[in-house]
């Protein structure tokens, strides 16, 4: 029974992320709304605030005869589709997310729109030993790709802690090496 779960996003009303997520956890619904930690400055203070990190998405773990009752939860809209289903989200992901989150603050999101073949290792810090696809590479600036959403997590990461997949061509390895080195 457990094997045949997986994880979705869902569409919340404006926000209404963590809302969703309480709802959905009283009906015994595993839930991720990942939460990031962001320093706001007052006048007269700074403080650390937990907002959700994708506006208006909750990710469900759960069975596909499930989701007509999640769809049911005050709040949500609807399923995240793909191909006219609902898209399914990889575990890998999910955990990267929360990975990334644990490691990192004030993360940044950006929608991208772009699939990139360029292929690397991280070698150390927190996602050690993931592979992603190179969105763009910058003095400090990793992004990383999360395919199945079509977003990016940008946070400063050496370069010395990424190294490159080899390529079957020379042009792509000489490519590599001008980007990395």
């Amino acid at each position: 029974m457990e094997a045949n779960k997986k994880w979705y996003a869902v569409y919340t009303r404006p926000r209404w992320e963590k809302k969703v997520a309480d709802l959905l956890v009283k009906k015994h619904i595993e839930t991720y709304c990942p939460l990031n930690k962001i320093v706001r400055q007052w006048a007269d203070r700074k403080k650390l605030v937990l907002e959700p990190l994708f506006t208006s998405y909750v990710f469900v773990h759960t069975m596909p005869q499930e989701q007509l009752a999640i769809r049911q939860t005050d709040g949500i809209l609807n399923f995240v589709y793909w191909l006219g289903q609902p898209a399914v989200i990889r575990d890998e992901e999910i955990e990267a997310v929360k990975q990334f989150l644990d490691e990192y603050h004030n993360v940044q999101l950006e929608k991208i729109h772009v699939n990139m073949h360029d292929r690397v290792r991280i070698a150390s810090g927190p996602l050690m030993a993931r592979e992603g696809d190179v969105i763009e590479v910058r003095s400090k600036t990793v992004k990383v790709q999360l395919p199945s959403l079509g977003y990016a997590l940008t946070a400063e990461v050496e370069k010395a802690n990424v190294e490159v997949i080899p390529m079957a061509t020379s042009y792509a390895n000489n490519f590599y090496n001008a980007l990395f080195k």
